[in-house]
């Protein structure tokens, strides 16, 4: 074999190995139902917070919030965060979590918040537009 022919075997070895190892990283989106079931592995689950179900004190430790999470077939699940409260959280009307299911609680490693859009239409502004003009 020519060493042309070596050299790219081992740059499509290599891109192989490397596709590989970003696939055992990847993690999809589940429900909370789907997450129970892959206990240990890191999952996103899209949620809604439950109302009134923040424990967090900035005093005591400011490093821990619990809360319940509400998805969009209903089911509920506990979630465990271990660093400070987000700024705005119970404004947000979905809440991204990163993290893996233990137990019967849901290990937290990130959180993102869907803020509501600005962009938004507001039907009521749009019809007093239309009267005027």
């Amino acid at each position: 074999m020519k060493k042309t022919e070596i050299l790219i075997l081992v740059v499509i070895a290599v891109s192989i190995a490397v596709l590989i190892s970003f696939m055992g990283n990847l993690t999809t989106y589940e429900t909370i139902a789907s997450a129970k079931q892959k206990d240990g592995k890191s999952v996103k689950l899209v949620v809604k917070l439950q109302p009134n179900s923040v424990e967090y004190d900035a005093e005591k430790n400011p490093n821990f919030l619990k809360f319940t999470a509400v998805d969009t077939l209903g089911n509920t699940v506990k979630v465990i965060y271990h660093d400070a409260k987000p700024i705005d959280m119970e404004k947000s009307e979905r809440i991204v979590l990163n993290g893996k299911m233990k137990g019967e609680e849901f290990e937290c490693k990130s959180i993102l918040l869907k803020c509501p859009s600005k962009y938004k239409d507001d039907l009521n502004a749009a019809s007093k537009k239309i009267e005027k003009s």
